[in-house]
């Protein structure tokens, strides 16, 4: 029986996934969080095999929990879901230690093989991101308005930046302006998230 643990933040998402992976003969769903920080608690309670998270969890990404969980529970396999096909997300979650990464539209059926697969040692990446990944676009960033962006991304402001960075102010903030507009991003918080979705930084 493949043990499995379930982090969905939508409530009738994860009651629905449950109920789906509980109808076959081989799973058992032994938990179901909504929130990423609850992940690897519920993991070290119920030891699942395989863990089913969504990558936009509240309190602690997907991502971020299936790095978590690998370091606590280096035998529990992980399949992450998103609704997004990005490839920088793909990365980052074969960075983290995930087997299985589908699209949240995929059918059941996929899913349920998925589990099954990365159960047994396996990986599963959806083909339409696989190609995307390949096809991987080269960042239109310049070198330091990448590194300012990525200290931007820790929450660090202008004067923390242009001091570890040895800039000053002023030329800090033309290379986030700069950054914002390269990405065609509405501001600072938009062009971080366009580049880490992209793997550029």
């Amino acid at each position: 029986m493949i043990r499995v643990l379930i982090a969905e933040d939508v409530g009738i998402l994860r009651e629905t996934l449950a109920a789906v992976l509980d109808l076959e003969d081989d799973l058992t769903v032994v938990a179901a969080v909504e929130r990423g920080d609850q992940v690897v608690p519920a993991a070290v309670e119920h030891l699942p095999d395989v863990a089913v998270l969504d990558i936009d969890l509240p309190e602690l990404d997907g991502l971020s929990a299936a790095a978590e969980l690998r370091a606590r529970l280096p035998d529990c396999r992980v399949v992450v879901l998103t609704g997004l096909a990005r490839p920088g997300y793909l990365r980052r979650a074969l960075a983290s230690g995930a087997g299985g990464f589908l699209l949240k539209h995929s059918p059941p059926g996929e899913l349920i093989d998925a589990i099954r697969t990365v159960r047994e040692g396996g990986q599963v990446v959806d083909p339409n991101l696989a190609v995307a990944a390949l096809r991987k676009v080269e960042s239109p960033l310049a070198a330091r308005e990448a590194d300012v962006l990525r200290l931007a991304a820790t929450g660090a402001e202008a004067d923390e930046i242009a001091e570890r960075l040895s800039l000053s102010r002023g030329t800090v903030r033309n290379y986030l302006s700069s950054a914002v507009t390269k990405l065609g991003a509405r501001n600072r918080v938009d062009a971080i998230r366009i580049a880490a979705d992209e793997g550029w930084l």
